[in-house]
């Protein structure tokens, strides 16, 4: 069984999220901010008409990574809601195999599903539903 994932940098680093949840991705606009009690919510922005969340993902995984002049923000659709996060620079969309896939050690498991090797890379694969656990992403706005 093979999937597709969307690999994007933060950082040094390359995280991924699944191709099915990426809705799209869009340049970097600076989000509007508003009152959170997450401090990892950079604000909101108006995509065609729809406010939308967007989370500083570096700062929700606990990175300090400086805002890149490549940056963008990738939507994503959850059970919970639409919301954005903000990444440095969307890298490629990749077909990765069960086989390239191994489960991730429990530190951080809440945010990890596993992580993917491609050629000498490691790529870490998100769950976007621990991304944004904790927030009512159609509330958050």
């Amino acid at each position: 069984m093979s999937g597709q994932l969307v690999i994007f940098a933060l950082g040094s680093e390359q995280y991924a999220l699944p191709i099915t949840e990426v809705q799209e991705i869009i340049r970097y606009t600076e989000p509007r901010e508003v009152s959170s009690d997450a401090p990892w919510v950079r604000g909101v922005i108006s995509l065609r008409g729809k406010i939308v969340p967007v989370c500083d993902l570096a700062a929700r995984l606990g990175r300090s990574v400086e805002l890149s002049p490549t940056a963008k923000i990738v939507i994503v659709e959850t059970e919970a809601g639409t919301a954005g996060v903000i990444v440095d620079e969307v890298l490629e969309v990749l077909t990765v195999e069960d086989s390239q896939l191994d489960p991730v050690p429990t530190a951080g498991a809440a945010f990890i599903d596993s992580i993917a090797k491609i050629d000498d890379r490691l790529v870490v694969l998100l769950k976007s539903d621990g991304i944004f656990a904790g927030l009512e992403l159609d509330r958050a706005a």
